[in-house]
């Protein structure tokens, strides 16, 4: 593969991993009891420490591509003896 798919595997790790990693750790406005300022929405998050959730998602990315790519590399899974969908 080349390295523009590779990156693009990584880019889309990347992004899923992000998604579940945005909420961990959040208190909206409403479940810490703090009445919201004018024109935000109770559910939004107090602090959303989106630094600390970006390097969270980068490294967290980086095991999972890793993971894939050697069993892309070693061939651990072959794409002939995964079941085809009839």
């Amino acid at each position: 593969m080349s390295p523009i798919t590779w990156f693009a595997i990584y880019l889309t790790i990347w992004w899923t991993v992000l998604f579940a990693v945005l909420p961990l750790g959040s208190r909206s406005f409403h479940e810490a009891g703090v009445a919201p300022p004018p024109g935000v929405d109770p559910g939004a998050p107090i602090n959303p420490n989106l630094k600390r959730k970006f390097i969270t998602t980068t490294w967290v990315s980086a095991v999972v591509f890793i993971l894939f790519f050697l069993t892309v590399h070693f061939h651990l899974v072959k794409l002939p003896d995964l079941p085809a969908a009839a």
